[in-house]
């Protein structure tokens, strides 16, 4: 199995049968499949609803479609070593396109949050996206109220570059990032 490692956090990469798992029977047997301590997740319901049509309508279709490559269109649970719990996710929109881009998503469970954790997991997969001689850089979404993910996107060398609005039964008002990778 692959996964990338931390101090402490180590991050797997689900592949299409883990998910068929999470989406057919939920993410107990999910934990239980990965031989993870139960940690049921406390997000709000924008990310608990984000999540769930990133799993149904991309992350399950696009590993299926794209299986020796599934490390770019999947959810990388982010697992804390010492409790051996699962406390986010972590993930790329898919492979580079055409001008070597590529957007990452993550969320950190409220109990973990503040704490370091998503910093060093985008730090990890990052270093592990930086493998590809295509990438050539790297763009994130943020609301606008959500301070902390800004601030863990500025620890990690990315840029403001605008704003823009999304409209899930109310407008969402998000910064758009960027990070230019540098070969």
């Amino acid at each position: 199995m692959i996964s990338l490692q931390t101090d402490r956090l180590k991050l797997i990469p689900l592949d299409h049968s883990m998910l068929k798992i999470w989406s057919k029977e939920g993410r107990s047997s999910l934990e239980k499949a990965l031989q993870l301590n139960s940690n049921p997740f406390d997000l709000e319901k924008f990310y608990e609803e984000e999540m769930q049509e990133a799993l149904v309508n991309f992350w399950l279709p696009q590993t299926h479609k794209y299986p020796l490559d599934f490390c770019w269109y999947t959810n990388w649970e982010i697992i804390l070593k010492d409790k051996s719990c699962s406390i986010g996710g972590i993930g790329f929109s898919g492979l580079p396109n055409n001008d070597g881009f590529t957007e990452i998503g993550y969320v950190i469970d409220q109990k973990f949050r503040n704490l370091g954790y998503a910093n060093e997991a985008i730090e990890a997969i990052i270093d592990w996206a930086n493998q590809d001689v295509d990438l050539k850089g790297i763009i994130a979404e943020t609301p606008q109220n959500n301070l902390a993910s800004q601030k863990v996107l500025q620890k990690n060398g990315f840029l403001k570059t605008g704003e823009k609005s999304i409209f899930i039964k109310e407008s969402i008002p998000l910064f758009t990032w960027q990070l230019d990778i540098k070969k």
